[in-house]
């Protein structure tokens, strides 16, 4: 009997390991896209700020920036990479570079947080989420329920990128999983790179 129990337990661990690799498979492992591979230029995109001014991604260039792909506000993982980026802002912009975080809504949770560190962090807009399709970062199905009808139902997969003043990406990092985030002294180490 005791064997029975065991054999039982040592099968039900098994197909519980074997369902987490799957569902971990699926969550994420993610590769680079083309178009954001080191060593290629920012690919051409326009998004708007928070007047609703057009921008170009062209107009990045001449000093090097950091730009970080966020889900939203409602995101808990952003608003902490946020909150993490905000202790090395002030290292980041005494380099020479612009600190961009692209959301398909505005940040008004993020932007108090950054107010708060005493930071200014430039907000691109992209609600239609045209950037994130070109780029290859649209998370399907990504927004929690209680959240879709203020931010539909698809989202930014989380991503951040260093392109140099030349326009050209130094450094490509890709949330493996939808709670992990580049840690921002590797963001201050890329820039400080270039």
């Amino acid at each position: 009997m005791q064997l029975a129990i065991a054999g039982g337990v040592a099968a039900a661990i098994a197909v519980i390991i074997i369902v987490a690799l799957v569902i971990r498979r699926k969550m994420g492992g993610r590769s680079v896209p083309p178009g954001l591979q080191p060593g290629q230029p920012l690919p051409a995109f326009t998004a708007l700020d928070e007047s609703g001014r057009e921008l170009q991604s062209s107009d990045l260039r001449g000093r090097p920036t950091v730009i970080l792909f966020v889900r939203g506000s409602w995101c808990p993982f952003c608003s902490k990479q946020v909150a993490n980026l905000t202790k090395h802002y002030q290292d980041i912009n005494k380099l020479g570079a612009r600190l961009i975080l692209i959301t398909p809504k505005p940040l008004q949770t993020t932007r108090r947080v950054a107010k708060l560190f005493a930071v200014e962090f430039e907000f691109w807009l992209d609600e239609s989420l045209a950037i994130a399709r070109q780029l290859g970062l649209v998370l399907p199905n990504g927004v929690p329920a209680d959240y879709r009808n203020e931010y539909g139902r698809d989202t930014y997969w989380p991503a951040s990128i260093v392109v140099d003043g030349d326009g050209i990406i130094r450094h490509t990092w890709l949330s493996k999983f939808i709670v992990d985030r580049p840690d921002p002294a590797k963001l201050f180490e890329a820039v400080r790179s270039l």
